[in-house]
């Protein structure tokens, strides 16, 4: 044993390796709340509707929210920064109409589906290179790309629709896996979760995400390169939106220049829903999941129990609007309580001072 080594055992610890217990950290969280009024919404779902519990109904719900599982990947990653992609509904619908331009001129489909997804591409690298390197407010960007990539999808295609898409191709999107009633689709977001959630939780690229949201001046100082980092979380999220423009087009074997409209609001209300701050610096892709899960399980039962799509839009927003406020109070309660400690601690050590 060297005396380097010697001396190291030899110093005690002088701190806590974290301020709570494990189970507090693991159960005392947003995210684990939301899992379970997940469970509890399924629950009352099952035995309150009738057939929610139906292999269909599982896999209707399931395709439905498929491209909204697909997106919340890597907008969380964006929201984690402190920035938001308004444009990504846009995108899919874009992506859908060149996929069905491409089929209708005659492509190979995975020649047509390879260009949808290089558009999106191209389309998350117009955000990112106006909000990082012009300096743009990500808000006022996608605001405006929404409109932009929304509008040359509509003026491609017009007011028509394109159906006539290889069969093989459709039937794959409408696939389940043998033996369950969960879309062969959840295996390419399965596979995507895994990704992203190492990125995010189990990489220094992703702890320099946490340090961006939290204060994007400190994290540059540290050496982060802020910018391409945030570049590059744009490109991920127009990559994504491309593909799932294409297999939207697939699920409703229909190509429109409409397509997806309003979903950017659904993917945003499933992140922040799931725990992610709007302010950036705090969140988790399971949370993410589950508040995706939770939106579309409680849309799917109010819709078997004949409840309107107008009054669901209602109760998403008030979801979201209790998730944005439920945070913002959690935060500043724990601000209270830890100046409350600090000037009882503060106190005591006077009075012992003084005695």
């Amino acid at each position: 044993m060297t005396t380097a080594t010697a001396r190291t055992e030899r110093v005690a610890r002088t701190y806590v390796t974290h301020g709570r217990p494990l189970w507090r950290r693991v159960l005392v969280t947003r995210e684990t709340a939301i899992i379970a009024l997940l469970v509890a919404v399924v629950a009352v779902s099952v035995t309150a509707v009738p057939n929610f519990d139906s292999p269909l109904t599982v896999t209707f719900l399931l395709r439905e929210i498929a491209p909204i599982l697909l997106i919340a990947l890597p907008m969380t990653l964006i929201i984690v920064t402190e920035e938001i992609d308004l444009s990504v509904a846009s995108v899919v619908g874009l992506a859908s109409v060149v996929t069905g331009l491409c089929v209708q001129a005659g492509w190979p489909f995975p020649a047509a589906m390879a260009l949808a997804v290089a558009v999106g591409t191209v389309a998350g690298m117009i955000n990112g290179a106006l909000v990082t390197f012009v300096g743009l407010p990500s808000l006022a960007v996608t605001i405006g790309t929404l409109a932009l990539f929304r509008g040359i999808a509509v003026g491609l295609l017009g007011t028509t629709a394109i159906t006539d898409f290889p069969e093989t191709w459709t039937a794959l999107a409408r696939t389940n896996i043998p033996g369950t009633p969960v879309p062969v689709v959840m295996i390419v977001f399965a596979l995507l979760a895994v990704v992203f959630a190492v990125l995010l939780h189990f990489t220094p690229f992703g702890r320099s995400l946490y340090a961006i949201g939290l204060n994007k001046e400190a994290a540059a100082f540290s050496g982060i390169n802020v910018g391409m980092t945030k570049f590059w979380l744009f490109v991920m999220s127009g990559t994504v939106a491309g593909f799932a423009g294409v297999y939207f087009t697939l699920l409703y074997n229909n190509a429109r220049g409409d397509n997806a409209t309003g979903m950017e609001l659904q993917i945003i209300a499933a992140v922040l829903l799931g725990g992610v701050s709007i302010f950036g610096g705090r969140g988790a892709l399971h949370g993410v999941i589950a508040g995706v899960l939770l939106i579309g399980t409680l849309g799917s039962a109010l819709r078997l129990a004949g409840v309107t799509s107008d009054i669901i839009n209602v109760l998403t927003g008030v979801l979201l609007i209790g998730s944005v406020v439920s945070a913002s109070l959690l935060t500043w309660l724990h601000r209270k309580r830890v100046a409350a400690v600090g000037q009882r601690r503060g106190r005591a050590a006077a009075a012992s001072a003084g005695s």
